[in-house]
């Protein structure tokens, strides 16, 4: 089925500027969704999201209050809720496999959903700028298209991306929302700024920098976070990247260079560095099982053994 916007059929598009064209109450939607302020989470209700994730739950969930991602600049934030059973999946794409993904976070919220009969499907889009390769634009059409051919009806209520998350600062083009959250309770999608991107946030970086699909990474039925097992090879050839200055890396190892986070040359370090500590994954996975993680009484991420 199409996807359904103010309950019409969307049908073909060739551009977002058409889209907004099509549908003015997205822009003001757009408008007033990133001029909300950005809300600080409490990290002892709070699940993170990276690049090339996702994680799904419902409202009965006593570990996770709040999923959220951050760091987005040509990637797009999608959120996926059904309004019958409050089930909602929060994932951070970037392009490398879109067609695959959308399936993927449909079919997440359809098993915690399968219940209810009444409700609906509510997507929400956040995401992108005018990038000078029109990645963000390019992204924004893939991830649209994508929900076009589900076989669920899909309502399309937020719609923050490319132009309309674009701002000029000294000359240049960046986001105005970097980073979102939905409140699992309430189905509240809104801008934040995280600071809290555990558990094994080096290792899930790794896993994705090495090339790591769209994961799953929470087990909402046990409240426990799973990460991998992953695998990569030994490159020493990494190891050139700390030898070089900031806008050395930038310029490679970023499709947005003058748009990322003040943090972000850092983050890619620490990366590399922690590849380079552990240069084949398998030491990290045990037997090949994944590493747990569930939320102890202090609300904590802590590490436990296979579950």
């Amino acid at each position: 089925m199409p996807l359904f916007i103010q309950n019409r059929g969307l049908g073909r598009i060739n551009s977002t500027a058409e889209l907004f064209d099509k549908y003015p109450h997205l822009k003001e939607n757009a408008r007033t969704f990133r001029s909300r302020p950005l809300v600080d989470v409490d990290p002892t209700c709070f699940l993170y999201v990276q690049q090339r994730e996702f994680a799904a739950t419902t409202p009965s969930d006593s570990s996770v209050s709040v999923i959220g991602s951050d760091d987005a600049t040509t990637c797009h934030l999608v959120v996926l809720r059904h309004t019958g059973s409050g089930a909602v999946c929060l994932a951070h794409c970037d392009g490398s496999s879109t067609w695959s993904e959308v399936p993927l976070l449909v079919k997440a919220v359809s098993s915690l959903s399968n219940v209810y009969k009444e409700g609906r499907f509510e997507l929400h889009l956040v995401g992108g700028f005018n990038d000078e390769t029109k990645t963000s634009h390019k992204l924004s059409l893939s991830i649209l298209a994508a929900f076009q051919k589900q076989k669920e009806d899909i309502h399309l209520e937020t719609c923050c991306v490319t132009e309309l998350n674009d701002i000029i600062v000294d000359g240049t083009h960046r986001p105005v929302v970097y980073g979102i959250g939905v409140n699992v309770k309430t189905g509240d999608v809104f801008p934040s700024a995280l600071s809290h991107k555990g558990p094994a946030e080096q290792l899930r970086s790794a896993r994705t920098f090495t090339g790591g699909q769209m994961a799953d990474i929470y087990d909402s039925s046990q409240g426990i976070v799973k990460i991998g097992p992953c695998k990569w090879s030994p490159n020493l050839d990494i190891a050139f990247w700390l030898s070089q200055n900031d806008d050395t890396i930038l310029k490679y190892l970023s499709t947005s260079p003058m748009a990322e986070p003040p943090h972000f040359v850092q983050h890619m370090k620490s990366t590399i560095q922690f590849l380079l500590e552990h240069p084949s994954s398998d030491s990290l996975f045990p037997g090949g099982q994944p590493q747990f993680y569930h939320r102890t009484e202090r609300g904590d991420w802590e590490r436990v053994g296979p579950s």
